[in-house]
């Protein structure tokens, strides 16, 4: 597989992505792999997420994005992984019909160009039409692939990653680590 390098992407968007402050994705088939499976009427219905996607989710948080999810899916699953462990600015899920959760956040104070939105299913195109910056998988439709500013090398796992380090290069930023002496590791 070619490695894609994705600071040059970042360039290349860097116009429309200098104006992000909102980050919002799709949950199925976009931070998982699109599987779900029933684990009883406790938790009903799970899906398996990825800790790099869930990492890149806490660094765009860390840099002051408001992030979060908007899904159709309705699961305690949903709730546990975005709202209450990463601690997301908003989880708006159990309805396919999303419009009404975007102007939710326009409704904010946020503006159409200030928001990114990544989405693989037909229902995710009226938002990704409204956005600053949309982002798809390869695994969507083509006409979900057709309303993308940019499509992702892979599907599922690791893809929202993919969009996060396009998004943070393009605004220049990287986690604070420090070495064992601590002082502050340069990229």
């Amino acid at each position: 597989m070619m490695e894609i390098n994705l600071k040059e992407v970042a360039k290349k968007f860097e116009e429309k992505l200098l104006k992000i402050k909102v980050v919002a994705f799709d949950v199925d088939g976009i931070l998982t792999d699109g599987k779900v499976w029933y684990s009883g009427d406790e938790m009903a219905w799970n899906r398996f997420t990825d800790t790099r996607d869930g990492y890149g989710l806490k660094m765009l948080k860390s840099f002051g994005f408001k992030v979060g999810v908007i899904t159709g899916g309705d699961s305690l699953s949903v709730l546990k992984r975005f709202k209450e462990n990463l601690k997301l600015d908003f989880v708006y899920y159990g309805n396919e019909d999303k419009r009404e959760s975007f102007k939710e956040l326009l409704a904010q104070g946020y503006e159409r160009e200030e928001i990114l939105y990544m989405g693989d299913e037909f229902f995710d195109i009226p938002l990704m039409m409204a956005s600053g910056f949309s982002a798809t998988v390869p695994g969507a439709s083509l006409e979900v692939r057709e309303k993308a500013d940019y499509i992702t090398s892979m599907s599922g796992i690791g893809s929202a990653r993919e969009v996060i380090d396009i998004l943070r290069y393009a605004h220049g930023k990287t986690p604070e680590i420090h070495d064992l002496d601590g002082n502050l590791v340069k990229f």
